[in-house]
């Protein structure tokens, strides 16, 4: 009998863990990825009283036997998940995304994936690209990796001090680990999010639960306290959430205290988790949280569009079904199976061998070339291309304030034009460099990914930090200060709604290009922004692989105001009509859901120069 079949408590934070991570997903709650943070600390909790019990039995821990238990324990469920989801995924997705999809399946199936998808700026909290069925593989991949180092380094500690000494050093790993947390959330968020070094310290709070008797420790007040804590971090936190950093304290100390006053939970708690439905759910919370992400995505992918609500109640339920034949038929038969370690790890390797093939098969069967409706071909690859100042170090990325000398067009022409802002202003040098070529006109791009021209504070993600855009800023105001131009064409992403609300957000939007106004009207003869391009609700490449039609043509208009004194050029009527073509004069306009395409924008160049001639900027 396991730990925590003995405290139905625990299998009642497992349920919660898994739920809050399932109507997250869902799009139902913002901040219900903190179940991820519970599972943690109910994992170190776990695994570290059942060594520190072994160790005080034994003297030692017998390393086979337990990786030999983590295999069958973890192993072929997620197999069966990751080869069901890549067969289907085969099948259903454009062979667009078999490149991706099979190294992603690779990824998940070697424990890796958590290091990959950091390194591949996968943000999991920023889901708004096309999403990877196995992203959410990286938390198992923290785990696992916990699982490997954690017997060793808890027989080191025990072998030089027993008990006491073994709390002072899980307390050192995990003090580090925490401080290490708060570094990287601010300097590289994406790292701190998923990987082991900066999660240890979650693990750590629960392997400390261990050392302490339940019976002896927390109160109901305690559980209600925390209970009303977990609740609030679900519903107040959101993508935007810097995290883990301080903000994930919340759920750990939380979690660590509902396990300390399991045995004290009120009677309201314990009805609700100790009923069958929040058994069950503990008891398949493991394969419900393997197959609900490919469950809700894959569908998603394949329709080219986001689920309705009918859609993701019978999906969910869909994965509670599976979920359910997974650990019964799967799970549980082979979790107790009497096999001795060396044929554990045999069976490990083989399984581990299939799941790579299988994603390279995938990768390998990759088609760079889409096929629209009207016979159309098209390459991926230049499809997909970024513009030169997004690949040779001029588009700054997070940490980064000032620009090299990004010099486009005629490097020896007579005028300057700027081109200030974000992702959404480099997009634009392309259709820039080939009107300053042709018209002795030297280009300056100055642009940083997540920092609009137009001074907005906005919503905290992984990618923008609120210092680096306003160091930017003030560099690039500088530089086109020095630089004084002939004209600076400014603009950026503009988000529908104002920050932490559902307001709109053109109001807000107008203030920041009024402070943008006042820093440029000094500085050159024309201070033109350039509005918004239409964002579009799906990826471009994708849907046109998919062959979904109409549906790659829908987009969402930005409002074409600007503020008093800037010179408005809006290209929305270069990109729609009654709809917003995903592709027009034969040319892909979009190589994702917002940025232009390289192609569209020197196919554009035309229009742009046009009205800079009207302007009487040339």
């Amino acid at each position: 009998m396991t730990q925590s079949s003995r405290i139905p408590q625990i299998q009642a934070l497992r349920a919660l863990a898994a739920l809050l991570v399932l109507i997250y997903h869902a799009d139902w709650i913002p901040g219900g990825y903190i179940g991820v943070d519970i599972f943690y600390v109910i994992s170190g909790y776990l695994i570290t009283g059942l060594l520190i019990r072994e160790l005080s039995n034994t003297g030692t821990i017998d390393r086979a036997a337990f990786y030999s238990r983590r295999f069958r324990r973890l192993l072929p469920a997620s197999f069966v998940v990751i080869l069901s989801t890549g067969v289907v995924g085969w099948i259903l997705l454009p062979s667009s995304m078999r490149e991706t999809f099979g190294r992603d399946l690779i990824a998940a199936s070697t424990y890796v994936s958590n290091f990959l998808f950091a390194l591949w700026d996968n943000d999991y909290q920023n889901l708004n690209s096309t999403p990877s069925p196995f992203i959410h593989f990286w938390s198992l991949a923290v785990e696992e990796q916990f699982y490997l180092f954690w017997p060793l380094i808890l027989l080191a500690l025990f072998k030089y001090g027993k008990r006491r000494e073994t709390i002072i050093g899980i307390s050192i790993i995990g003090s580090g680990s925490f401080i290490f947390s708060l570094y990287l959330t601010l300097s590289s968020p994406i790292w701190s999010f998923y990987i082991l070094p900066t999660r240890a310290w979650e693990l750590a709070a629960g392997s400390l639960l261990a050392f302490l008797p339940l019976s002896k420790f927390g109160k109901p007040q305690f559980a209600l306290i925390a209970t009303a804590a977990i609740v609030f971090a679900a519903m107040r936190f959101d993508d935007q959430t810097a995290f883990p950093g301080t903000a994930a304290i919340i759920p750990v100390v939380a979690t660590s205290f509902l396990i300390l006053s399991a045995q004290k939970w009120p009677v309201f708690m314990n009805v609700i988790g100790n009923n069958k439905v929040t058994q069950w759910l503990g008891e398949i919370s493991y394969p419900l949280y393997l197959w609900h992400w490919p469950v809700l995505v894959i569908p998603s992918i394949y329709w080219a569009r986001p689920l309705s609500l009918i859609e993701k109640i019978f999906l969910l339920l869909l994965t509670a079904f599976l979920a359910d034949l997974t650990n019964r038929f799967i799970e549980q038969p082979l979790r107790y199976v009497k096999w001795n370690s060396q044929r554990t790890f045999k069976a490990t390797a083989v399984a581990t061998a299939a799941l790579v093939s299988t994603g390279t098969a995938i990768f390998f069967s990759y088609n760079n070339t889409i096929t629209i409706s009207d016979g159309g071909k098209y390459s991926l690859d230049e499809i997909v291309a970024r513009s030169v100042n997004m690949e040779d170090g001029c588009n700054l990325k997070l940490g980064q304030t000032v620009s090299p000398v990004c010099a486009y067009g005629d490097l020896r022409g007579a005028q300057t034009l700027v081109l200030y802002g974000d992702s959404h202003a480099a997009h634009w040098l392309p259709a820039l460099d080939l009107i300053g070529r042709k018209n002795n006109i030297k280009i300056v791009s100055l642009t940083k990914s997540g920092c609009p021209a137009a001074e907005v504070i906005k919503e905290v993600d992984g990618q923008y930090s609120i210092e680096d855009c306003q160091g930017f800023r003030d560099a690039s105001i500088a530089r086109i200060a020095n630089i004084k131009p002939l004209a600076v064409i400014a603009t950026g992403l503009q988000p529908r709604y104002e920050p932490y609300s559902t307001r709109d957000g053109v109001a807000w939007w107008i203030k920041g290009e009024e402070i943008l106004y006042d820093r440029l009207k000094s500085l050159t003869d024309f201070t033109i922004y350039l509005t918004d391009t239409p964002f579009r609700r799906i990826n471009v490449p994708d849907c046109l692989a998919a062959g979904k039609g109409e549906i790659c043509d829908e987009a969402i208009k930005v409002n074409p105001k600007v503020a008093k004194g800037l010179i408005a050029i809006d290209p929305t009527p270069w990109l729609c009509d009654r709809t917003c073509p995903a592709v027009i004069d034969g040319i892909v306009t979009y190589r994702d859901h917002s940025h232009l395409t390289n192609a569209m924008s020197e196919h554009l160049a035309p229009n742009l120069f046009a009205a800079l001639k009207r302007i009487g900027v040339l």
